[in-house]
């Protein structure tokens, strides 16, 4: 599934006003994960606090929305473009890729939460082609 031009600028545009909240996105989405679908705290089970909103759930929504910030930025070679990101979940951290699915919906939920009336159908569907060709590429070097 690939974006078209169109795509593109619903996704640039739309992040430019979702970009605003970036962090409380990346906490609530992060949260709702970990709540929701209980096996994703066996990546984070050196935290103190898993609870939803607690600062380490925080920091790391803030780094998985860094994360989408670049991709946004580098949406025209996602899979180039993420490559370190990529390595360092394949290697370092050894995520399974299953879970890029997982959080990309709960980003959806979000996002459709947080901005009612932006989060259009075309704005939905953009977003989620765009999530899942960003977890795609972050599962690039699993194969």
């Amino acid at each position: 599934m690939s974006l078209t031009a169109k795509d593109k600028n619903t996704i640039k545009g739309f992040w430019a006003k979702a970009a605003t909240k970036a962090e409380e996105i990346g906490t609530d989405a992060l949260s709702r994960m970990l709540v929701v679908y209980p096996q994703t705290k066996t990546y984070f089970s050196h935290w103190k606090d898993l609870s939803p909103g607690s600062a380490p759930v925080r920091k790391h929504g803030k780094t998985v929305m860094s994360g989408v910030a670049e991709a946004v930025s580098k949406i025209d070679d996602l899979t180039n473009g993420l490559l370190t990101l990529s390595e360092l979940h394949a290697f370092q951290l050894r995520v399974d890729p299953a879970n890029f699915k997982i959080l990309s919906h709960n980003l959806l939920v979000v996002l459709a939460i947080q901005f009612p009336d932006d989060f259009t159908p075309e704005v939905h569907v953009a977003m989620d082609k765009f999530l899942s060709a960003l977890a795609l590429a972050l599962s690039e070097k699993y194969r």
